[in-house]
């Protein structure tokens, strides 16, 4: 079969690799019906996260059809059709127990991280028990690929982590997939005011389509000075979802008195944490990897076309023009992109 490796910083390629066996008695293995390419994957493939060994498949989100199980596997069968988490899960270990299944001590991401991943024909997942979702029947697989990751890492590490409540102000900094994904499960909460910032003027008219009632192009405008001038005191949640020290400076200097900084970002490297300004202001700070705990009631959502993730779905290839997807998933602004679906 093939797949799509992981050689290196700077370096992928769509090549031949084994196809995966049943290893354990917990096992699945998944023919790949969809797959998607993750700002995570981006950022393996320029040197951000050195954990992942050249060598590695990557790809952590998904919707396939059951090949094989392992004897251990009692929930699913060969020819369901199923949601691949993001985050695999054993569930009995003391982090699973507290649904902190991203700390599993047999688990956490290890979907394209330690473990080859779903951007190939066929993927292993360890404890498919815990770790896959049956597919409801008369919901599109694209819509249901955005459960995998995207959707519940912006409610949880953004939206639920930032307390987001009723009445309130809050801004996104970060109009890519994982800030529209915050934006659009912030909804459930019904915040007065949601803030949209980025540079990316086609990004911010979608923002605004999809629910932002104001957007800021801090490329041309001052979005510190601007949300400044408009509230009291700056926004009740400021969410980073970029990964930038410019992006979380914003957040600091936007979070007013008794605010929450909601970071979901994934930073390669430190920023400036302006302890001396905040501390006096009693500011919470957050950050994390998603747990997916929330995948369940965010199906019924989207079972029920109480939130529509496809519109999320800008391009679409075939699995083997993955190179070109990397491409444009990787000058995003220029192809106006943001979730790409890839089909095998």
């Amino acid at each position: 079969m093939k797949g799509l490796v992981y050689d290196g910083p700077g370096k992928i390629g769509f090549k031949n690799v084994p196809k995966p066996e049943i290893k354990n008695a917990t096992d699945a293995i998944v023919k790949m019906v969809k797959t998607t390419i993750c700002g995570t994957d981006l950022g393996i493939l320029h040197g951000k996260t050195p954990s992942v060994k050249p060598g590695t498949t990557l790809g952590h989100e998904g919707v396939g059809v059951i090949e094989e199980v392992g004897s251990g596997v009692s929930n699913f069968k060969k020819g369901d059709r199923v949601i691949i988490s993001c985050i695999t899960a054993c569930g009995s270990c003391e982090y699973c127990k507290k649904q902190m299944y991203s700390h599993c001590k047999d688990g956490g991401w290890i979907l394209g991280h330690i473990i080859n991943g779903t951007q190939a024909e066929y993927v292993r997942i360890p404890h498919a028990n815990n770790s896959l979702y049956i597919a409801p029947e008369g919901v599109d697989d694209e819509a249901l690929v955005m459960l995998s990751d995207i959707l519940p890492t912006g409610l949880e590490i953004g939206v639920i982590n930032g307390c987001v409540k009723p009445g309130n102000t809050i801004a996104i900094v970060g109009a890519g997939p994982i800030g529209m994904s915050a934006l659009l499960t912030a909804q459930f909460y019904s915040p007065a005011k949601i803030y949209m910032i980025d540079i990316d003027e086609n990004r911010l008219k979608l923002a605004k389509k999809w629910g932002a009632t104001d957007t800021i192009n801090s490329g041309t405008e001052d979005a510190i000075k601007k949300i400044l001038s408009e509230t009291a005191d700056g926004v009740d949640v400021a969410i980073e979802a970029v990964g930038a020290p410019v992006t979380f400076d914003i957040c600091q200097q936007i979070v007013r008195p008794g605010g929450n900084i909601a970071n979901i970002g994934v930073h390669g490297k430190s920023v400036d944490l302006k302890i001396q300004d905040l501390w006096i202001k009693n500011i919470t700070i957050t950050m994390g990897l998603v747990n997916t705990n929330t995948t369940p009631m965010l199906l019924k959502t989207v079972t029920s076309k109480k939130i529509q993730p496809e519109k999320l779905i800008t391009h679409h290839f075939k699995l083997d023009e993955i190179m070109r997807a990397y491409e444009v998933f990787g000058n995003a602004s220029e192809e106006k992109a943001l979730k790409i679906i890839l089909t095998n």
